[in-house]
């Protein structure tokens, strides 16, 4: 479960903020000692407090990549940064939009709050816009009736397992998509889970996310739409790689998430 961030920056500035009206309605920092301390350490903090909170709230606000649902667009342990203001100012901790500022397309890579646990974020891909309808059968992904272009650029399998990965153009967003599955050990054929596919349309308000790691996500297709008021906002960029256990972080990955040329 992530830990809300936004929820107790806001808390510590309220907190310094009221220490701070104690202090000039009881001036307690003449009166010394560790209380007068703490106090002038509290007003202090007011500011950075301040200041932290509004980049992250309206700016920018970076996040980690916990798992392979993006592959391989996002690795495991990327670190991303998130535009705020892409889709709409919105207020620390109850997330209501306060000024319009534009709305997710398709293809965009969008963290948000999981519907089914709002405490946690999602990071996916925009595939269906309110009132799309969005189907994906025999793995290709279809937008109100028009398959979406897909170029195979990898191709592995053996007796046992099978991979793609395909340049996937979504509007103006050229992304890398991957697929991948068991082999039917009687025919050689390749097996597509029946639960990955089927037929949605898309509400008003909400939006159809899915992975890039198309096999491996949870996602739209699984637990239903993104409300409007769960957008966080658009991710745009990775500024390190790092993994755990003591490892150096890793610059190689530096740069839009999205490079992939036409």
């Amino acid at each position: 479960m992530d830990i809300d961030i936004g929820f107790w920056l806001t808390l510590a500035l309220l907190v310094t903020v009221v220490v701070w009206i104690l202090d000039r309605l009881f001036k307690l920092r003449q009166r010394g000692g560790s209380l007068g301390s703490t106090v002038e350490t509290s007003n202090s903090l007011i500011s950075v407090f301040f200041v932290v909170l509004v980049i992250r709230s309206f700016v920018v606000e970076p996040f980690t990549i916990p798992s392979g649902s993006m592959l391989p667009t996002l690795e495991v342990h990327d670190f991303i940064l998130v535009n705020k203001f892409s889709y709409g100012l919105r207020l620390p901790v109850t997330n209501t939009k306060i000024l319009e500022t534009g709305e997710p397309e398709r293809g965009d890579v969008m963290v948000f709050k999981f519907p089914e646990n709002r405490a946690q974020n999602f990071i996916k891909r925009v595939i269906g816009l309110p009132g799309d309808e969005v189907e994906v059968r025999d793995n290709v992904v279809y937008v109100n009736g028009e398959a979406v272009r897909r170029d195979l650029i990898k191709n592995g399998s053996n007796s046992q397992a099978w991979r793609r990965e395909y340049i996937e153009m979504l509007g103006e967003h050229p992304h890398l998509i991957r697929q991948e599955g068991p082999v039917n050990p009687y025919t050689g054929d390749k097996v597509i889970p029946r639960n990955t596919q089927g037929k949605w349309q898309v509400p008003e308000g909400e939006y159809f996310v899915m992975g890039d790691n198309r096999d491996n996500s949870n996602d739209s297709r699984f637990w239903g739409f993104v409300p409007e008021n769960l957008v966080v906002g658009k991710a745009f960029l990775i500024w390190m790689h790092w993994e755990p256990f003591f490892s150096l972080p890793s610059f190689s990955r530096n740069g839009a998430i999205d490079k992939v040329e036409k």
